[in-house]
């Protein structure tokens, strides 16, 4: 890959997380406080909590991993947001610690090898490149806002039009 290919290729695959992550917020926007702290699905997750899941996992791979910057005690239960947490601090936070974890793997070449490997979390299965790392976040970060989408239309019959990049009216 051409150094110019390279920066292309970076490039394009961090504008298209950022849209996921937009993506994010706009799908969950307007919703009450309730609405996001409240499990929709069998399995017990709520908005609140798969966005607080978002965040440390960006932060997580980006900064922790890419640059070796450890910023804090493991979070063993991410999904999972107390009451007295007010959605909107969940969602600024989101929305924050994207941009810095952005802001701090943007200038990393797509074949730089991680900074720091978190050795016997994942068994065998290791991530080799910031190329590598940047997919594993772009398509996690891509099925979780699906999984948004669908909670959402559950929720108010809302889903996100990718045509104008905004909720769309009930059906």
């Amino acid at each position: 890959m051409t150094a110019q290919l390279s920066v292309m290729t970076a490039e394009t695959l961090l504008l298209s997380l950022a849209a996921q992550q937009r993506r994010i917020l706009g799908i969950l926007d307007g919703l009450s406080d309730d609405a996001l702290g409240r499990p929709v699905l069998p399995s017990g997750w709520s908005c609140a909590g798969m966005v607080s899941h978002l965040t440390v996992m960006t932060r997580f791979w980006f900064v922790e991993v890419m640059t070796g910057v450890r910023t804090g005690p493991d979070v063993d239960d991410d999904f999972h947001v107390p009451a007295s947490v007010p959605a909107a601090s969940i969602l600024d936070a989101y929305e924050r610690e994207c941009a810095e974890a952005i802001a701090a793997v943007r200038e990393l070449p797509l074949d730089a090898p991680p900074a720091w490997w978190p050795e016997g979390v994942f068994g065998e299965w290791r991530l080799d490149n910031f190329l590598e790392v940047l997919q594993h976040v772009l398509v996690e970060t891509a099925c979780h806002a699906g999984h948004l989408d669908a909670v959402r239309e559950l929720v108010d019959g809302r889903t996100w039009d990718w045509e104008h990049g905004r909720l769309a009216d009930p059906r």
